[in-house]
């Protein structure tokens, strides 16, 4: 085991374990995981010039929320020192965030349960080699 106070040895093993990728991250995205999912799929795996490309002409609403997040990812690669025109999406998933619950009245007295689903969307960046 490492010595020292848990403190350090937790800093430590966070030091080692950072991302060193460029990536953004949206948490509490107000569209749910499927609906985000369709999107992502389109644009894995491709260069950062197409991936605008597509999500500026695909009609969904998540695609203007990731697409803000495609530009944010490339900004932040250009601070660590990347060359934005070599870069592509390396992953881009979306995980399940809080869900509001809200109520719809229905007949005879009852009431229907809504859900309005969020969702953490994170993309990640690399440089073509």
């Amino acid at each position: 085991m490492a010595k020292g106070h848990r403190t350090q040895v937790k800093s430590q093993r966070n030091r080692d374990n950072r991302e060193m990728r460029p990536y953004a991250k949206l948490s509490y995205a107000r569209v749910s995981t499927q609906k985000a999912c369709f999107v992502l799929d389109a644009i894995r795996g491709k260069d950062v010039d197409t991936a605008l490309a597509i999500l500026a002409y695909n009609p969904r609403y998540a695609s203007e929320v990731i697409e803000k997040l495609v530009k944010s990812a490339v900004a932040n690669a250009e601070v660590k020192g990347y060359d934005p025109s070599n870069l592509y999406i390396e992953e881009c998933f979306a995980g399940d965030g809080p869900i509001m619950k809200r109520i719809q009245p229905r007949a005879r007295g009852t009431a229907y349960r809504i859900f309005k689903r969020m969702s953490n969307i994170t993309v990640i960046l690399n440089e073509k080699n």
